[in-house]
């Protein structure tokens, strides 16, 4: 499952502006093919889908007016650019999902566990998905621009974020999160967060228990229930989005088809278009290698 929106946004930033032979931006569409067909030879997965923000607002910005409003508008450049990466998606076969009212976290959270197979990898530069991480959900994160990426399974989560994948939601509820612009628990950090977390569990049995937290914080809490309680309904994933979803849609996807070689004409991508039929190439040897 691959996080088109955060990897589209990270590839923008990290990509020299490209442009295509009609002058269109083209870079963030690039290093979103780069990154893919990296991913591909990492992973080798047998299925592939791409998950995709609406542009209409999700049921969080209806919980929250200020939602992430402190965020810039995304640079028109990068705007142009989300419809030929959808158009991309679609040329190499590979299934797109995305659901109005319901961020693409939601779409992707919901597939993960709907998926019937042994392994779910999540492709995404967003840590808010390192919730879903359980022993079949791992993710798949770039560490360093779009050429480094690490695998995160409960271990790696645990030591990037302070508390194991199921703690996640509470966590940020007490700390909150400024890039989407809710607040927690002022004054709560992520020391003491994780500290309360490994002590009671859970924000509702630090509630139940807090005759026994310390006066600063048991005060912090009970001033900020509200917020903390708001907080933890916005950090949640969604994982029953009502969507139309076939395994087998996945399972058709083809990284040199004539389609895909056809649209990097088209984008001027002379590298890539080498690259896909390198990588093409190496799927079916492999493939057939599988057969004896």
């Amino acid at each position: 499952m691959v996080d088109g929106n955060a990897i589209l946004h990270r590839a923008f930033h990290a990509m020299p502006p490209f442009k295509t032979p009609r002058g269109e931006p083209i870079g963030a569409v690039h290093g979103f093919v780069s990154m893919l067909l990296k991913t591909i030879g990492d992973l080798k997965p047998t299925h592939l889908a791409i998950a995709f923000d609406e542009k209409k607002p999700t049921f969080r910005h209806k919980e929250f007016a200020e939602y992430q409003a402190q965020r810039p508008e995304a640079h028109e450049d990068l705007v142009s650019q989300f419809s030929k990466a959808r158009e991309t998606a679609r040329a190499f076969g590979i299934a797109v999902y995305s659901k109005s009212g319901f961020e693409a976290d939601d779409v992707i959270g919901t597939l993960a566990q709907k998926a019937k197979v042994d392994e779910v990898v999540v492709v995404t530069g967003d840590r808010d998905l390192l919730q879903l991480v359980t022993p079949k959900i791992k993710l798949y994160m770039p560490v360093s621009g779009l050429s480094n990426a690490k695998l995160y399974t409960n271990k790696e989560t645990i030591a990037r974020m302070g508390v194991p994948p199921e703690q996640i939601v509470d966590f940020k509820a007490l700390v909150g999160d400024p890039s989407d612009n809710y607040k927690g628990v002022p004054g709560i950090g992520p020391k003491t967060a994780a500290s309360l977390l490994k002590e009671y569990g859970s924000l509702e049995n630090i509630y139940k228990n807090l005759p026994k937290v310390p006066e600063k914080t048991k005060k912090l809490l009970k001033e900020n229930k509200a917020s903390a309680l708001q907080s933890q309904k916005l950090a949640q994933i969604v994982t029953d989005v009502k969507i139309d979803f076939d395994l087998t849609d996945s399972a058709k996807w083809q990284v040199d088809s004539p389609e895909v070689l056809e649209l990097f004409s088209k984008f001027g991508f002379k590298t890539l278009g080498k690259r896909v039929k390198k990588v093409g190439k190496e799927i079916t040897a492999e493939k057939q290698s599988r057969l004896f």
